[in-house]
């Protein structure tokens, strides 16, 4: 991991962070274009400090869950509005209440779909036996 040291804090390349966490600098570019990321510049170059890397695995995380960047970049601009973090939490108890009802939907759905998909495998192969037992 490429990181660059300083007198009072750990700080860290782009290459370095999109090499640790598996993703392009293009994608770390564009959560800072989002404001998710607010990355200091030294001349041209951004350096990320532990702040940083740990909103990315925030952000990381959040997308692999399937949440939105809104709603990614709502639960993190509640982090610094409130010392207790409630605000934060309860945002997060709602995002996470969506997303359980959206998922066990879908999983339903897989289901429903699995089953019927399992019983036209069914009828398909009764009907290849008959053929192939009428064509002997």
């Amino acid at each position: 991991m490429n990181k660059m040291e300083s007198e009072k804090e750990e700080l860290f390349s782009i290459a370095g962070l999109a090499k640790e966490f598996n993703i392009s600098t293009r994608t770390i570019r564009f959560y800072e274009t989002k404001g998710l990321i607010s990355p200091r510049r030294v001349g041209g170059t951004r350096v990320f400090n532990k702040r940083d890397r740990a909103r990315l695995i925030l952000i990381l995380r959040g997308k692999r869950l399937g949440f939105s960047l809104k709603d990614i970049g709502e639960y993190l601009s509640l982090y610094d509005a409130d010392q207790t973090h409630r605000a934060q939490i309860e945002k997060l108890l709602e995002m996470v209440d969506l997303r359980l009802k959206k998922l066990n939907a879908q999983l339903k759905d897989i289901k429903t779909t699995t089953r019927e998909l399992s019983e036209i495998k069914k009828l398909a192969k009764q009907r290849l036996a008959k053929i192939e037992h009428l064509t002997k």
